[in-house]
């Protein structure tokens, strides 16, 4: 496995992490944290925004790319979907 691709999926798998402890402190909290899958704007932000980090990135990075853009998407959607706290 190449470091980069590496990289990339222990960085996602600490996203997952942190949302399994925030949920155990706080219940309810990874429903909150992950509502953007349901706002279409913030999953079509992070789509383009997979979608321009694979096309740019794949003739330096091939298959570990896939993971960055990703992982780029996923927060930018991520921070697209964030509502003011009431």
């Amino acid at each position: 496995m190449e470091p980069t691709l590496a990289t990339a999926l222990i960085l996602i798998a600490a996203l997952v992490i942190k949302t399994a402890v925030l949920q155990l402190r706080d219940p309810g909290s990874a429903r909150r944290e992950w509502a953007f899958v349901n706002d279409t704007g913030a999953l079509a932000g992070g789509a383009l925004t997979a979608i321009a980090v694979g096309a740019l990135g794949w003739s330096y990075g091939g298959y570990g790319v896939l993971a960055w853009a990703l992982l780029a998407g996923l927060l930018v959607a991520q921070v697209m979907g964030r509502r003011p706290e009431r």
